[in-house]
């Protein structure tokens, strides 16, 4: 391998005879003037005889091909790999033209490629280019990062991508960008792996009901596996988990009662005038009955009030309710109906999905366990919840330091990561949420409180711009938009080549830029040692029903056969008395019993004299 044609500080190109190159691996240019300098192949093609098809097309310039003829090269004949090659490190002057090139090894990488040990970091993958340079690596760093390639299981195939979690409280937030099929939900269910292992506590609000982590990985070598089973826990919000109303300050039932739907100035209002009166603490039934009490008031009206308390026609029971809507009118004159409305209606939205019907006292004691606790739900019960639930549990930490800080005594309450798909929804651009607010307080506010986001998103273009910034490692998986490349141009520092890759990517591959490495990263994700819950194709779904179907009629008719077709109404009441949850029609028996004979499980002969008979397969 050798360096031709015109160099740079930043360029060189690198030409081999004999070698093909790998996109990002990583060479060392012998130039010993410049301390043998590291670089990385950025772009790479091989040319043949035919070279002059395709020149037009190419990275390299005629002073590229004039100097391999110098050298030596027959650009008619030989077949020539060359290689793009970008200096790791900006050299001093340009790179000697005509030195020659190697594979470092690993003991000359090491320092730049592995940031943490495996039991102290986050094993999430292999960087990509490393194949040869592995084989000089310590025994721990060997065979621990298997992977999937063709829904196969492979060895480790080059240097483990580490990545160093503490390093988070210099360079916070983690970001998952990537389209549908890219990979992305695979990533994050490696590194929430890898979070499980350090015991590290985490938050993790699942949309999609598919983080669980019960379920190994099929195929997945036993020396690989590991059992998560007292690491997580699930809640479901509305069944396992929700919001004490009585601990809820104004502020917080603001931002509930406007993730269910937003609220007008008429309706904030209303909250802070009839939420917690005269410092009295509300319960739900409380508070409630103070909304519909004053609606109904506001609907009667002052005068009808008036008029039906001096009628004399009120019992003392009603009498007295009638003087309680008086009151309210007069304490909340200047609320008005259509607000308190709203109010109702979206307050019995929550209380109908069960966001009163439990507290949040699971989760926090998941927390301090140093485990997993995964929140489930559709996602705008799980943005509402969200609200109530990071502001609370975002505070007692915060509240924890500060009083540390100032030598004062607190309840401990750890620091913890939260992490969360579809972030856009949860922090959207050009719009407020209620979510968002908190969400953006962490993003630039929690690296001093010990608390860390990781958002993963197919639209970075809609996460809000402020969260986006404070990303400091993204992990970019395939993409496809050119509005998200854009915002992934100006959120990264990966090169042109690197942006215009993006829609080809495998399945599984991605770039990690990180503050962490101080430079771009391929990487690709390590197999998952768990599995969702929803990963069966629907198509062998559907297969396996209907087989699972035929096969449970099939076991139920054998006892009634034969079956002729003038015995059918007689037949169809016995089978129809043994079925649970269904009842078959003449014609659906029918159809069942034929569908039967078509797949070779009985058999169906015609009679002579008319008819069919369903018999036992000879």
């Amino acid at each position: 391998m050798q360096v031709v044609g015109l160099t740079t500080q930043q360029e060189v190109y690198v030409a081999s005879k004999d070698r093909k190159f790998r996109s990002n691996e990583i060479l060392k240019i012998l130039d010993q003037d410049l301390d043998l300098p590291l670089g990385e192949v950025v772009e790479t093609q091989s040319y043949n005889r035919f070279i002059p098809l395709s020149i037009k097309d190419s990275f390299v310039d005629s002073g590229v091909i004039e100097s391999l003829r110098s050298i030596g090269y027959d650009i008619d004949e030989d077949e020539i790999n060359i290689a793009k090659v970008r200096l790791i490190t900006e050299a001093a002057y340009p790179i000697k033209t005509g030195v020659e090139a190697e594979v470092p090894h690993f003991s000359e990488v090491k320092e730049m490629l592995i940031k943490e040990e495996p039991q102290r970091g986050l094993v999430l993958g292999v960087i990509k280019g490393t194949e040869e340079m592995a084989e000089g690596m310590e025994d721990n760093l060997k065979d621990i990062a298997p992977l999937l390639e063709d829904d196969e299981i492979v060895a480790q195939q080059g240097i483990p991508f580490n990545f160093k979690v503490r390093a988070m409280h210099q360079y916070p937030h983690i970001g998952i960008i990537g389209g549908s099929g890219s990979g992305k939900s695979f990533g994050m269910r490696v590194i929430l792996e890898e979070l499980m292992k350090l015991e590290i506590p985490t938050l993790v609000f699942d949309p999609h009901f598919e983080m669980d982590f019960s379920n190994q990985f099929e195929g997945l070598s036993n020396k690989y596996q590991s059992d998560f089973d007292n690491k997580f826990e699930v809640f479901q919000v509305g069944q396992d988990v929700g919001v004490n109303f009585e601990d809820l300050k104004t502020k917080d039932l603001k931002d509930l009662l406007s993730a269910a739907s937003g609220l007008s100035e008429s309706m904030l209002n209303a909250v802070e005038s009839l939420h917690n009166p005269k410092g009295r603490k509300d319960s739900l039934f409380t508070f409630k009955g103070r909304l519909q009490d004053l609606q109904t008031a506001l609907e009667l009206g002052k005068n009808k009030i008036e008029k039906k308390l001096k009628s004399g026609e009120l019992d003392s029971h009603k009498k007295e309710e009638y003087y309680d809507y008086q009151k309210l009118l007069e304490d909340y004159s200047s609320l008005h109906l259509s607000s308190i409305n709203g109010l109702v209606w979206r307050l019995n939205k929550l209380d109908r999905h069960g966001v009163f019907n439990e507290s949040i006292i699971e989760i926090e004691e998941a927390l301090r366990a140093r485990k997993l606790a995964v929140i489930q739900g559709p996602i705008w019960l799980l943005q509402v919840f969200a609200t109530y639930l990071l502001g609370n549990l975002y505070r007692q930490r915060r509240d924890y330091k500060d009083a540390e800080y100032r030598g004062e005594p607190a309840d401990y309450f750890p620091p913890f990561v939260v992490a969360t798909d579809e972030a856009h929804n949860f922090a959207p651009k050009g719009y407020d949420s209620p979510s968002k607010s908190i969400i953006k307080e962490i993003s630039q506010e929690g690296r001093k409180y010990g608390t860390f986001l990781i958002l993963a998103t197919q639209r970075p273009t809609l996460l809000e711009d402020t969260i986006t910034a404070q990303l400091n490692t993204k992990f970019v998986f395939r993409t496809v938009r050119a509005l998200d490349i854009e915002t992934i141009k100006k959120e990264t520092d990966l090169t042109a080549e690197e942006t215009n890759r993006l829609p080809y990517l495998e399945s599984g591959d991605a770039f990690v830029s990180s503050a962490v490495f101080g430079r771009t990263m391929a990487v690709r994700i390590r197999v998952a040692k768990t599995t969702s819950p929803h990963t069966q194709n629907p198509f062998d779904e559907l297969d396996a029903k209907t087989k699972e179907d035929n096969d449970n009629f099939y076991e139920l008719i054998i006892d009634h056969l034969p079956i002729y077709e003038n015995e059918l109404l007689h037949k169809l009441q016995e089978i129809n008395s043994q079925l649970t949850g269904t009842v078959l029609s003449r014609n659906e028996l029918v159809e069942r019993l034929d569908q039967l004979a078509v797949k070779d499980k009985i058999e169906k002969e015609e009679s002579p004299l008319g008819g069919s008979t369903y018999n036992l397969k000879k």
